[in-house]
């Protein structure tokens, strides 16, 4: 029960990586605000939050009292970049790095207070790879890294760490809704596309429970994470042995 008596909040929080985080931090002891543009199911420790993280006011006014942050929320879409629609890449870097800042900004006093926090930012193997058909997401992803250095930069003399998390491809409802997308894309058959696209980059070929990411993050709040901070753990089979 490492993290009893704190507070967490978990962005994207209803299902895949998210709901693993959730229940992962409420078993470590913390009262957990779990945060999604539905609302998830509460459960001992778990408090739901509907916010849609396109309405940054609404984000301004999500808890501050959070001892770790998690950014995990995203949404992907799978497109060249001359028929990109302008509209949807703002909406997923809004989702997937103004959010995250907003958020940041607005827990950071909390955390300096009191001489603790841990911001927990779930990247991707794009965090540090980029892929074809991909330009927000990657885009979004790589910025999410940045910010978490400066974080991790900034918070280091108040005892606040900040870190990422670099898994492949998980197996997640954002993954599932893009297989169509991915085919269309290259011209393949949806059948084809997680061993032609998703598996071909690594060499662990399965993809990764939700539960791992969750496990696997565990350390960046755990005992062992007062010196660990401003770098990206990866979780990615062998992507980026390459």
């Amino acid at each position: 029960m490492t993290l009893s008596g704190k507070k967490a909040l978990v962005t994207g929080a209803a299902s895949g990586i998210g709901a693993a985080m959730a229940h992962r931090l409420a078993a470590d002891g913390a009262h957990v605000y779990a945060v999604d543009l539905v609302a998830v199911p509460a459960a001992e420790g778990i408090e739901p939050l509907v916010c849609d993280l396109t309405d940054l006011d609404a984000v301004d006014a999500l808890p501050a009292d959070v001892d770790v942050l998690v950014n995990n929320a995203g949404r992907q879409h799978v497109s060249p970049i001359e028929d990109f629609d302008p509209a949807l890449f703002h909406a997923i870097l809004t989702i997937m790095l103004e959010a995250p800042f907003r958020l940041v900004r607005r827990v950071l006093p909390h955390m300096y207070a009191q001489g603790w926090g841990r911001v927990v930012n779930v990247s991707s193997a794009h965090g540090l790879r980029a892929s074809p058909f991909k330009s927000a997401y990657v885009a979004a992803k790589h910025g999410l890294e940045g910010l978490s250095k400066v974080t991790a930069l900034e918070g280091a003399p108040h005892g606040v760490t900040s870190n990422c998390v670099n898994p492949a491809y998980v197996r997640t409802p954002l993954v599932e809704k893009q297989i169509a997308d991915q085919a269309r894309a290259h011209g393949i058959p949806e059948d084809q596309v997680v061993e032609q696209i998703m598996l071909t980059p690594v060499a662990v070929k399965r993809l990764i429970d939700p539960a791992e990411v969750a496990e696997f993050a565990s350390v960046l709040w755990g005992p062992a994470s007062a010196s660990i901070t401003g770098v990206s753990l990866v979780q990615d089979g062998g992507w980026t042995a390459h």
